[in-house]
């Protein structure tokens, strides 16, 4: 295969930063980062955190090294994706962030539902809901049991009621995700972040978005084990004292007086 061509700079800070763990995609990521630059907002960096993979992952990954919209970033060894994200988040340049995982389940296309929110100022974090389009109803397996049980817990745990706690695709200001200050090494990311985000009394505003699911076969990471760590996150966070950052606190004014915005349909 050919080495990618740079043509072009990157030049002060991007709209947005799009963070991705890694972890064994050999198979995937080429034609993911080739989508993720070509999916909306050119002004934009792209911050590929490998997790220790072991498949040839890294090869091709050194290959988009030197690409100015792309920082390649490597832990030694495996250590979550929760760790890869807070690793990610130290080299953050955009004003707006989102994660995105190294497999095609999620679609960078429809990046512009998260954050074209966020850039009108009518909301502050936004999540993409993989159970809010009717018109692609996913079936029911383990997995939609697990996150219908996680937004259960969040609804008795902070008087929320989502549609898809665990979903990857979560959007905020990057000052907003540092404030946060995560420290899940694992899957449980998502819930110490819903959590964090709950305590701070900000409004989460959900999009429905497309979902193409792929089977443990097929590379699928996430497991039960996965589900009781998330789980117990939720659970502790609603207890452990948490820092208050100047930019979190000055978030969670900001948007007690902002207007609410319609669902993007």
């Amino acid at each position: 295969m050919n080495t990618p061509r740079f043509e072009h700079a990157l030049i002060g800070q991007p709209l947005l930063t799009v963070i991705v763990p890694v972890y064994n995609e050999r198979p995937t990521i080429e034609s993911v980062l080739q989508r993720l630059l070509a999916a909306p907002y050119a002004d934009k960096e792209i911050i590929l955190v490998d997790d220790g993979s072991d498949d040839g992952t890294v090869a091709i990954l050194e290959r988009w090294t030197g690409h100015p919209n792309v920082l390649v970033m490597h832990h030694e060894h495996n250590r979550g994706k929760g760790a890869a994200v807070r690793s990610a988040l130290s080299h953050t340049r955009g004003t707006i962030a989102i994660i995105q995982d190294a497999d095609l389940e999620y679609d960078p296309n429809e990046w512009p539902r998260l954050i074209e929110p966020i850039r009108r100022g009518g909301a502050t974090v936004v999540y993409g809901s993989r159970y809010l389009r009717p018109s692609s109803s996913l079936p029911w397996s383990k997995f939609r049991l697990a996150v219908s049980l996680l937004n259960l817990l969040v609804r008795l745990l902070y008087g929320r009621r989502l549609s898809d706690e665990a979903t990857c695709y979560k959007a905020m200001p990057t000052a907003l995700f540092r404030a946060l200050d995560l420290r899940a090494q694992r899957f449980d990311l998502c819930a110490e972040i819903t959590a964090k985000v709950c305590r701070l009394r900000l409004p989460i505003l959900e999009v429905p978005i497309s979902y193409q699911p792929r089977s443990a076969v097929e590379g699928k990471k996430i497991g039960w084990r996965d589900a009781w760590s998330t789980f117990w996150t939720l659970l502790q966070w609603r207890f452990l004292p948490m820092r208050q950052h100047r930019e979190a606190a000055s978030l969670s004014r900001d948007s007690r007086c902002m207007a609410p915005l319609d669902l993007i349909s």
